[in-house]
Formats: C-alpha cells, structure tokens, sequence
C-alpha cells in the first residue's frame, strides 16, 4: 500500500495533535487532587492507548514522507 505524502502529512499532523492534547490533560491532571482513583485509572488507559496510537501514526507517516521523498 502507497500512502501519498498528502496523507503522510495528514497523519503526521494528527499524531502531533494527539499528543499534544494528551500531554496538556496529563499537565491538567497532575495538578487537579480531588478526583476519584477510577477517574484516575480510566484517563491514564486512555492516555497509554491514544499515545501509542499517535507514535504509529507518526512511525507510519514519517516512514511514507521518507519513502516519496523526491529525488535530488
């Protein structure tokens, strides 16, 4: 499968969100002391989970982006 690098950008933006998002609510997390520990442990499965999924996005796009490099 050829992924062009309109959509290896796509995906590379989306990981870079993703994990921007993701880090911002870990910030947001540690500060806040009040909450229940399941609240705790659902957010960081959630964390752990959509944090892999953006390092394979961004494996993904960055091998693509390599691969349709242009040639010099």
């Amino acid at each position: 499968m050829t992924v062009s690098r309109r959509v290896a950008w796509f995906l590379l933006a989306v990981a870079l969100w993703t994990a921007f998002v993701w880090i911002t609510f870990i910030r947001n997390l540690v500060k806040d002391h009040g909450r229940p520990t399941g609240f705790y442990v659902a957010h960081t499965v959630l964390i752990v989970v959509d944090l892999a999924i953006a390092v394979g996005l961004g494996v993904i796009a960055v091998r693509a982006l390599r691969a349709t490099r242009p040639a010099r």
